[in-house]
């Protein structure tokens, strides 16, 4: 991998990619899937899922080092035990399918997550009485884990049980990074089994991690200065054509 085999076309969309990975970890929960799209274009459903996979890890240490004092530690320790199993049970379906398979389940995965968001977005009450029980951090772990490890699109899942729980903003903010920090990592392994992550990728990654510092500059500046459910909402509108996209033949 390199940026010789890119178009310029594809450098663009790439690179805005990486951006959008420094917004998503500022804040802007709505851009959390517009990274996974563009590079899922670029490189191909299957191959995109290991070449993120280290610019995440670069956008959740700069959001542990910005918001990581809010982090909640009991909400922290109720998802990752259930993600981890999640990881594992992403990782063996991943390893068993090819990228004409791939790509639609891919598509599906950002088209009901969007779809997720936008209910999060414009009806939190409905999640308001949502119990703090067990089997409700049980289930959204677990599906983090599986979605998280076969399109690196877990962020809607975990926002929407913070959001359940009735954790404020910046607590939200802090408790995902550290969440996703060790998630990501923990995933690294696995990425690499299946010859995703190599010596190529991860100096493609190096190139590209100033891009995603650039998209964490530019969150953090816009955090306060624009309405967010609007601008979620319309990024959320995108992605969701972006994601039909990917279920065409």
């Amino acid at each position: 991998m390199s940026w010789a085999d890119l178009t310029p076309l594809q450098i663009l969309l790439v690179v805005l990619g990486a951006i959008g990975i420094g917004f998503s970890k500022s804040g802007f929960s709505g851009v959390g899937m517009i990274h996974v799209v563009i590079f899922a274009f670029v490189f191909g459903a299957v191959t995109s899922t290991g070449i993120l996979l280290p610019l995440l890890i670069v956008g959740d240490v700069m959001a542990v080092k910005l918001f990581g004092s809010q982090v909640q530690w009991g909400y922290f320790r109720r998802l990752l035990g259930p993600a981890a199993i999640g990881v594992v049970i992403g990782w063996w379906l991943l390893g068993r399918l090819d990228e004409s398979s791939f790509k639609p389940i891919v598509g599906g995965i950002i088209l009901t997550l969007c779809g997720m968001q936008a209910v999060r977005i414009w009806r939190p009450k409905l999640f308001e009485q949502v119990p703090h029980a067990r089997w409700f951090s049980l289930t959204l772990g677990l599906l983090a884990g599986v979605t998280t490890m076969l399109a690196n699109a877990a962020g809607p899942i975990v926002a929407l049980y913070l959001l359940a729980v009735s954790l404020p903003k910046y607590q939200l903010i802090g408790t995902g990074a550290y969440f996703f920090l060790t998630l990501n990592i923990f995933k690294l392994p696995f990425s690499a089994s299946l010859g995703l992550i190599d010596f190529n990728t991860l100096m493609f990654n190096a190139t590209l991690a100033p891009a995603v510092g650039l998209g964490m500059w530019m969150g953090r500046w816009l955090v306060h200065r624009v309405a967010q459910r609007a601008f979620d909402s319309i990024l959320l509108a995108i992605t969701a054509v972006s994601a039909i996209r990917l279920l065409w033949p």
